[in-house]
């Protein structure tokens, strides 16, 4: 029986860089001969992608509470479909989002964090390690407004994203790791790819 696996969540507000550095992690877990299965939230199934849809629309016409109903549906199958059949390969995963946004994102439109965050850990498995990029609302904005263009989301309004900012600020746990994701991109996945292999060192996966 294969050993199970790993999961690694990136987390932070929309412009902090988690993309970039889920991508160049894998990389350079691959490198080091780990098997990586490389995923992302919203999901890039039917419910997926009419989350992105919806966040790319002109307005956001859905409860916060049909939103995280929306968010939490994809996530079960993501957890179903890719997740947990990964983690029993003895795979290293690693999503580009996690159940953290659902607490971020959908507390700041004024739903109960704590809640969120207790539902989400009866549906979905806990990450081993979670790592949140922080950065300025400012900076981040400023990323997104660079090339290459592209409409702004309407999850991007600035008073909006520091509340977000401040949730995201306000996780704590044993598994979680906040991680300043203002230097340039190398330096940045510098320190990710160190906290990550020292935290599979601790783990025995090394």
């Amino acid at each position: 029986m294969a050993r199970r696996g790993v999961l690694l969540a990136l987390e932070g507000i929309d412009g902090c860089g988690k993309s970039t550095q889920a991508g160049l992690l894998a990389t350079a877990l691959r490198d080091r001969g780990l098997e990586v299965v490389l995923t992302r939230e919203p999901t890039d199934g039917p419910l997926g992608q009419q989350i992105r849809e919806y966040f790319q629309g002109p307005t956001r016409y859905l409860s916060a509470k049909e939103e995280l109903n929306l968010f939490m549906a994809d996530r079960r199958e993501h957890v179903e479909e890719v997740i947990n059949p990964a983690l029993a390969e003895g795979k290293v995963v690693i999503t580009d989002r996690y159940y953290y946004s659902s607490v971020a994102y959908q507390g700041a439109l004024g739903l109960d964090p704590d809640r969120i965050l207790a539902q989400n850990e009866v549906l979905a498995v806990r990450p081993d390690l979670a790592v949140i990029f922080t950065l300025p609302v400012a900076q981040a904005l400023a990323r997104l407004s660079g090339p290459p263009q592209r409409p702004r989301q309407v999850s991007e309004d600035p008073v909006y994203l520091e509340r977000v900012a401040t949730l995201y600020a306000s996780l704590k746990g044993p598994h979680l790791r906040h991680l300043d994701a203002s230097a340039p991109p190398p330096a940045v996945h510098d320190a990710l790819l160190h906290l990550t292999l020292e935290f599979l060192e601790t783990a025995g996966r090394r």
